[in-house]
């Protein structure tokens, strides 16, 4: 204890500060932090074969090969803006559409990362983010609830960006949310550019990705009043 002094008004007012001792964090969350959180996930059908590893504590290091160069620009942007270590060599039957190798890089995405989470405990669980890109913005919100659950509120014309239909935006995400187990929601507050439009649903949910599946130091266990996710 050590004694110290301030000056209210004409009095002279003794005051006492007490040095306090943070508390040490939880022995779980602190061994969490310590543990690897990679995963490798290997997807093959008659339609397409999809490999993946991920590293969720990583620095946004990536490796995207696809036969669709919009999908490819857009996963890339998961790993950058979500900081994850994120390899992918997908190959598939583009020569009749994008959907069924889209859909599938999402599935085996969420695969991944629900493999990587392992029990998810530690875990923040919950993710949101609101981002601009010029005139367009876009918000994601998901929940690793363990129950997948998916809300898309992006009007999109019937275009194409590239090679890659724009209607399969939502595919891919909805892939994700069944591959992992989440609760995910996906709207457009602005925007014209089609594009951008896109872009920006992809970069919000790398960040609003990179919030949930992030160790919270002072969750000790699993999230949730359950005791499971």
């Amino acid at each position: 204890m050590r004694s110290g002094a301030r000056i209210q008004g004409h009095c002279r007012v003794a005051c006492h500060v007490i040095g306090i001792t943070p508390l040490p964090l939880p022995r779980r969350a602190t061994t969490l932090r310590a543990m690897p959180r990679i995963a490798n996930v290997e997807r093959k059908t008659r339609e397409t074969d999809i490999r993946i590893e991920i590293d969720l504590d990583g620095q946004g290091r990536s490796e995207i090969k696809t036969p669709l160069p919009f999908l490819t620009h857009m996963l890339d942007q998961i790993a950058r803006h979500g900081l994850f270590d994120l390899t992918i060599h997908a190959e598939g039957d583009v020569e009749i559409d994008g959907h069924h190798t889209t859909e599938d890089c999402g599935i085996t995405l969420g695969t991944a990362v629900q493999k990587a989470l392992g029990d998810k405990a530690g875990i923040a669980r919950y993710g949101e983010a609101t981002l601009p890109m010029d005139e367009a913005l876009a918000q994601c919100a998901l929940d690793l609830s363990g129950r997948p659950y998916f809300v898309w509120r992006v009007p999109l014309p019937k275009a194409k960006l590239g090679t890659w239909d724009v209607e399969l935006a939502p595919v891919f995400f909805e892939g994700f949310a069944r591959g992992v187990g989440a609760n995910l929601h996906v709207r457009l507050i602005e925007g014209d550019n089609l594009h951008h439009i896109v872009e920006i649903c992809f970069k919000s949910f790398a960040k609003a990705l990179m919030k949930a599946t992030r160790i919270e130091p002072r969750v000790a266990g699993i999230p949730s009043t359950k005791g499971s996710l």
